[in-house]
């Protein structure tokens, strides 16, 4: 069996392939193709591929006419799907519920498709958790991102000037970006609170130094299935606007990590809270590839609202590709 690299589309500088994997791919025994320059951006040259065994083909049309398995990070175009044999398969991190035009392709295509974003997190499946790994990376990539932007220290300075007060951050979600968000954010001498609407994870909240700060509640109706955060009640959602508009008029930077799969993300941030934040405060929202956390952030945009930035670059991974791929 062929399995066939792409070179992603000119806004995604991932890889589906690096050499290891592509010699782990030939161990098993299928043959490995890969699209010039697909890993150009990624920093990593068709030599090296060929060195790891891959064969280069010159163009994705040349490519996918052979190809039994078809590996990309976006979802291939649908004419990139019509030129595909019938009955192949396709792995990208296809978001199901949100790109239809897709899913209907493959499907007139009577092609095989396998979504990594409905990977379950369970632990034979770890080393397959793309979101996991990719959540990862921008959380920690959001913190240094907003430290950059912030007019102010983050860390607790004694100098011959006076004391320099830490700078305050809030994470909103205590996944797997919020908790990377958390252990960067404390490395750089921050003061952290964070916030998540499953009370399960105040112990991995506190074990990295942060507070974590709680709805009054007396279920546990946050908590969705595989570790996954779900929808909640009005009466919870009032509650937690209260708690967080409290809290986020203190903070310089605010990062939201809030998704619930295959759905647009949970508003936590409207206008009136970010017109209550001290100017130079900076929001980082990631979860603006599903609309996003704040009201006012736009999908790949950096806008500024009285003074408060907030960032809504979609594909913080992507801005470290190698680790990334």
């Amino acid at each position: 069996m062929i399995v066939g690299i792409l070179k992603e589309r000119e806004s995604e500088p991932r890889v589906a392939a690096t050499p290891n994997t592509v010699k782990d791919l030939i161990k098993c025994g299928l043959a490995v193709h890969v699209e010039s320059h697909a890993g150009e951006n990624s920093f990593i040259s068709d030599d090296q591929y060929k060195e790891s065994g891959a064969i280069i083909i010159e163009s994705s049309e040349e490519l996918l006419k052979d190809v039994d398995i078809t590996l990309s990070v976006m979802a291939p175009s649908l004419h990139q799907i019509s030129l595909l044999k019938p009955e192949s398969i396709v792995i990208s991190l296809c978001q199901t519920t949100r790109e239809l035009d897709f899913v209907e392709g493959i499907n007139n295509a009577s092609l095989t498709g396998f979504s990594m974003h409905l990977i379950p997190r369970t632990t034979l499946a770890q080393k397959m958790d793309a979101l996991s790994s990719q959540a990862n990376i921008a959380g920690y990539k959001s913190v240094l991102v907003a430290a950059s932007c912030l007019g102010v220290y983050m860390p607790l300075l004694m100098t011959a000037a006076g004391t320099i007060r830490p700078a305050k951050v809030l994470i909103l979600g205590a996944g797997v970006a919020g908790l990377q968000a958390i252990a960067t954010a404390k490395r750089l001498g921050a003061q952290v609170e964070a916030f998540d609407v499953r009370p399960v994870v105040k112990e991995q909240v506190e074990s990295l130094g942060a507070k974590f700060i709680e709805v009054d509640s007396t279920s546990d109706e946050g908590v969705g299935e595989g570790g996954y955060a779900k929808e909640t009640s009005d009466d919870y959602k009032n509650k937690q606007q209260e708690l967080i508009h409290k809290h986020i008029s203190k903070s310089d930077v605010v990062i939201t990590t809030a998704l619930i799969p295959g759905k647009p993300a949970p508003l936590l941030i409207p206008t009136t809270m970010v017109d209550s934040m001290k100017p130079g405060s900076v929001i980082m929202d990631l979860a603006a590839e599903n609309g996003g956390n704040c009201e006012l952030t736009k999908k790949d945009q950096v806008v500024q609202h009285n003074q408060v930035i907030v960032d809504g670059t979609s594909n913080l991974p992507g801005t470290m590709p190698v680790h990334a791929s």
